[in-house]
């Protein structure tokens, strides 16, 4: 039998913006418990942004978390010896934790000098419906899509 699920510990809000989802996202870029690091990277980000679009940062970073935030993806599930990508809608929190995943994954992918230079270009470009988070968001929508015929395995 399985144990109780662990509880989530409360986040704190950041300094700057007094948003928790910020907080969750530098927690995701921190590598080695370096988290004053990671605010700086990400802060570095939101100001290199804000003169690239000559806007608010901060809203543009919203925007483009929300852009590549995905609706519905495909789950494996084994039925009779053969495995079936079933599509399936995707919980509140795990949308929001695959998208800050993708714009960090694929922004340390990118060309850049610094951290906070490619999570800027990667956040810019997500804004506009660019870049590789945005992409990867549009191949799961695809994939389940086209294994929509699979649909009524789901549970």
């Amino acid at each position: 039998m399985r144990k109780a699920q662990a509880k989530k510990l409360p986040l704190a809000p950041d300094a700057r913006y007094n948003d928790k989802l910020v907080t969750r996202f530098v927690n995701n870029i921190m590598w080695q418990g370096k988290k004053s690091v990671a605010f700086e990277i990400f802060y570095d980000a939101i100001d290199k942004v804000a003169k690239i679009t000559n806007e608010d940062g901060y809203e543009i970073w919203k925007r483009a978390l929300s852009n590549v935030t995905p609706a519905v993806e495909v789950r494996s599930r084994r039925i009779g010896g053969a495995t079936f990508q079933i599509p399936a809608e995707v919980r509140q929190d795990r949308k929001v934790s695959l998208s800050i995943k993708w714009l960090i994954r694929f922004s340390r992918e990118r060309n850049g000098r610094s951290m906070a230079d490619k999570l800027a270009n990667e956040i810019v470009a997500a804004s506009k419906g660019e870049g590789g988070a945005f992409k990867k968001k549009e191949d799961t929508h695809r994939m389940a899509e086209a294994n929509k015929a699979f649909s009524h395995f789901r549970i």
